[in-house]
C-alpha cells in the first residue's frame, strides 16, 4: 500500500538507472529493431535544455510516455519524473519496478477507501458500495444518506470520524507528494510529467488542479504536450509496442510571467492543503483550463476533447 512509509523511502535520481535501462535495452530494440516505432517531436526547440519544466500531457494509454521519455534521454535533456496512480503499486514487482524509475506515487481517496476496505475484511469492495463512500466524502451526500444505503459491515468502518481521518490522512500523502515533486524540480534536477486528466481517454477529457497547484507554487514553466497515436502502438496491457508512428506536439511553454500572469498568486501557500484549494480554486482552475485548452490545440481530430453542442469547454476542479 502507498502510505507515508513508502513515501519517505522514495529517493530520486537525476540520472535514475531504471530509466536508463529501460530505454537501453527494452525501449530502443523494440522501436528499432524489433518493430519499427517512428517517434516525431514536432517543435523540440520550446523545451529548454538548461532548466527543469512541468510537462503536461494527455493520457491515451498505459505507455504513451515512454517513447516521449526515451527520445528525451537520446537527446540528453534532463531526466523525468512521473506521476502514477497508487494502484500501479499492488503488485510489489510493478512497484520496485516504478521506484527505480523515478516515479512518484500519487494515492487518490478513491484508492484509500479501497485499500482500507480490502484490509479490514479482506476482500474487494463493490463498486455500489464504493460509490456511496466516495460521494459521502465528496459532500455529494450526508452521512445519514450513506450509512442507510450502507451494508452493516460496512458502516462498522466508514463513520464520519473515519471519513475525517481519510480525509486528513490523504492531505498528508498530498504534501509530502508536493515535496517530492517540488524536490524534484528545484533540487534534483528534474522535470515534472503530469497527466492532468488523471485517467486514460483516446479523446481527451477534464483537467485536474494538481498540476495547476504545482506550477503556481514552484514557478516552473509548462510546457503542453500533445501525444498522438500512441493507442495504436501500444493497444493493450503489454509494454511492448507494435510497429506504427508516434506525434508529440509540443506547444508553447506556460509561465507565470506571460500566458498564466493573470493567475499568479504572490503570497506562500500550501500545496493541496484544502485551505489553499478553497482560497485560490479561481486561479487553479484558471491554470488548468489554459492548460488544457493548449493540449487540446495540440492534438488530431481523433484525440480533441468532445465538446457539447453549443457550450462551452469545462474542466473539473478536483486535484
Amino acid at each position: 500500500m502507498i502510505d507515508l512509509e513508502h513515501l519517505n523511502r522514495i529517493f530520486l535520481s537525476a540520472n535514475p538507472l531504471g530509466q536508463r535501462i529501460m530505454a537501453q535495452f527494452v525501449l530502443s530494440p523494440n522501436y528499432h529493431l524489433f518493430r519499427n516505432v517512428d517517434i516525431r517531436l514536432e517543435h523540440l526547440e520550446r523545451i529548454p535544455r538548461d532548466e527543469t519544466v512541468i510537462y503536461a500531457m494527455n493520457h491515451t494509454d498505459r505507455y504513451n510516455y515512454w517513447p516521449f521519455q526515451y527520445e528525451l534521454w537520446r537527446m540528453h535533456y534532463p531526466f523525468t519524473t512521473v506521476w502514477a496512480k497508487g494502484k500501479y503499486y499492488r503488485n510489489k514487482a510493478v512497484g520496485k519496478f516504478l521506484d527505480s524509475c523515478n516515479v512518484i506515487p500519487v494515492p487518490s481517496m478513491g484508492y484509500l477507501v479501497e485499500e482500507y476496505y480490502k484490509q479490514s475484511f479482506g476482500r474487494k469492495i463493490g463498486k455500489e458500495e464504493y460509490r456511496i463512500i466516495k460521494d459521502w466524502i465528496d459532500g455529494k451526500i450526508d452521512e445519514a444518506a450513506s450509512l442507510a444505503k450502507l451494508k452493516d459491515e460496512t458502516t462498522t468502518l466508514f463513520k464520519e470520524s473515519y471519513i475525517e481521518h481519510l480525509r486528513e490522512y490523504h492531505q498528508t500523502l498530498m504534501e509530502k507528494v508536493a515535496e517530492l515533486s517540488t524536490r524534484a524540480l528545484k533540487e534534483w534536477g528534474l522535470s515534472l510529467l503530469i497527466f492532468p486528466e488523471g485517467t486514460r481517454s483516446i479523446r481527451l477529457g477534464e483537467g485536474r488542479i494538481g498540476i495547476a497547484q504545482i506550477a503556481l507554487y514552484s514557478g516552473k514553466k509548462i510546457i503542453p504536450l500533445g501525444c498522438n497515436n500512441s493507442d495504436t502502438v501500444y493497444t493493450g496491457h503489454s509494454p511492448f509496442a507494435k510497429t506504427g508512428a508516434i506525434t508529440y506536439r509540443i506547444g508553447e511553454p506556460l509561465t507565470v510571467d506571460d500566458k498564466l500572469k493573470e493567475f499568479r498568486i504572490t503570497e506562500p501557500f500550501k500545496l493541496f492543503s484544502r485551505e489553499s484549494q478553497q482560497k485560490y480554486r479561481a486561479q487553479f482552475e484558471g491554470v488548468t483550463r489554459v492548460v488544457m485548452d493548449s493540449i487540446n490545440d495540440l492534438l488530431d481530430e481523433r484525440h480533441k476533447r468532445q465538446e457539447p453542442p453549443d457550450s462551452g469547454s469545462g474542466h473539473q476542479a478536483s486535484g
